[in-house]
């Protein structure tokens, strides 16, 4: 992959990320939280629960 894909691919990844964080904090319910947390560790978003 080329310097530009790369770069292209972790700005994809971050703004995921960032959407996901916003997701995480905004989550009507525990369980919801939680769901999009276990979604967020199978597609290798998150190391770690927060």
């Amino acid at each position: 992959m080329s310097r530009l894909g790369k770069a292209i691919r972790r700005r994809e990844v971050a703004r995921s990320r960032r959407a996901l964080d916003r997701a995480i904090a905004n989550a009507p319910t525990p369980a919801m939280r939680d769901e999009l947390i276990i979604v967020a560790q199978r597609d290798g978003l998150f190391r770690s629960v927060r």
